[in-house]
């Protein structure tokens, strides 16, 4: 399984330079950081002349360690890689949102494991889940969450369109980019 420096490696070739695109929200970004989060991050110049290095050091800190994903690539790498990817996409209590709410559908009425509170944050609880999933379901059961992940994720794309089609500019290149191969 990839590192965590693989995983910022695609991601940054993935992301490219620096784009301003009119129907982004979230304004310039360079290497997929916008601005909002470069000047959270403590970067202070212009977004354009954003460091790579400044850049991967983003990604680990605020999207690895401070979300938890390192704790869950313990466990189950290919989906903390999922995770770390539409956490960076769409936000990481987003993507949490996204497993806490797959691990509950995917335990059997509570047979399996206790529905766990939708924290949206990976907590306790939700490493417990997962735990317990891998353990009943095992490797099969590690690629079906994967599957559900990328279901809720893309689902996620077209609503987000239909509710703002300036989102139609991007969805083609979230589902083609993020979907099924960032993981792999």
């Amino acid at each position: 399984m990839a590192s965590i420096d693989d995983l910022i490696e695609m991601l940054l070739r993935r992301e490219g330079g620096y784009i301003d695109h009119p129907d982004d929200r979230g304004g310039p970004t360079n290497f997929g950081i916008t601005e909002a989060t470069a000047r959270a991050a403590g970067y202070g110049g212009a977004v354009r002349d954003l460091p790579r290095s400044t850049a991967a050091d983003i990604y680990r800190k605020r999207y690895w360690h401070e979300t938890g994903f390192d704790r869950v690539n313990a466990l189950a790498p290919r989906i903390a890689a999922e995770l770390f990817d539409a956490g960076v996409n769409m936000g990481p209590a987003v993507a949490t949102g996204f497993l806490q709410r797959a691990l509950n559908a995917l335990n059997r009425r509570e047979r399996d494991w206790p529905d766990i509170p939708q924290t949206r944050r990976i907590d306790t609880a939700t490493l417990a889940a997962l735990k317990a999933m891998l353990q009943t379901r095992g490797k099969a059961g590690e690629t079906v969450l994967l599957r559900a992940l990328e279901a809720l994720q893309g689902a996620r794309y077209i609503e987000l369109a239909e509710a703002r089609p300036a989102n139609e500019s991007f969805v083609y290149g979230w589902l083609a980019g993020r979907i099924g191969d960032f993981h792999a």
